[in-house]
């Protein structure tokens, strides 16, 4: 009975239990980073629809939950998958030093993985970095001296209009899509779904997805600090 109870912990001590623990949480993120490049375009209608879409998700649920709720509940959902996608990466990171040091690796391995594999890691970090910056810039304001609460439209026109942070911007979302790619062809691997009849597929949909949410967010400061927006 208490071999059973210890089960989960035991499966996320291994390193198959990390890969799918990395791989769940990075499916979660995926679908979070896609629902809201798409809601940020609306921002390519009008102001009143990107505003108008901020109040709906402060809104989500009412009147059947009060207030912010069913907002909040995603906000912890996403940060708990955040939490055990980095936890997950740092540890299997460990493990994978462990089992081959530096010492001991090729140059011939080094030069056979990908340029996204290779800088998974970095890549992680610049986002990681940028979704701090990101809150700070345009979700309390602190780093955006034109911030008001309640209109995104403004908050971003005026954030964007500033050619380093939109440089800011186009780094870290290129960043993104390095690691989404190599995020979005790997997981496949870790969920156990992989055959050699289907790599042709998960490659294609690795580069689409990354290629679509490079665009799509990419596109947002260079519209805005060319002023075709704002």
């Amino acid at each position: 009975m208490a071999a059973t109870r210890s089960q989960p912990a035991g499966i996320y001590s291994t390193a198959v239990g990390k890969k799918y623990a990395m791989a769940l949480s990075g499916i979660v993120l995926m679908f979070y980073v896609l629902t809201h490049m798409l809601g940020n375009l609306r921002i390519y209608i009008s102001a009143a629809s990107l505003d108008d879409y901020s109040h709906w998700l402060r809104r989500i649920g009412d009147p059947l939950v009060p207030g912010q709720t069913t907002l909040y509940v995603i906000r912890a959902v996403l940060l708990a998958a955040l939490i055990v996608h980095v936890h997950a990466a740092y540890e299997l990171t460990r493990i994978n030093h462990r089992a081959r040091p530096d010492a001991y690796r090729s140059r011939r391995d080094y030069v056979a993985a990908d340029f996204a594999s290779r800088t998974m890691r970095w890549t992680g970090v610049i986002v990681l970095l940028f979704v701090v910056f990101h809150l700070l810039d345009l979700t309390w304001g602190p780093a955006n001296p034109d911030f008001v609460a309640g209109r995104p439209y403004h908050n971003v026109t005026e954030s964007l209009q500033r050619w380093p942070v939109a440089l800011v911007y186009i780094a870290a979302n290129l960043a993104l899509a390095v690691h989404l790619y190599h995020g979005a062809w790997s997981l496949f691997q870790s969920m156990g779904w992989s055959h050699p009849r289907w790599n042709a597929w998960r490659r294609r949909f690795a580069v689409a997805f990354a290629a679509v949410i490079a665009a799509g967010n990419i596109s947002i400061p260079l519209a805005v600090v060319t002023g075709v927006v704002g």
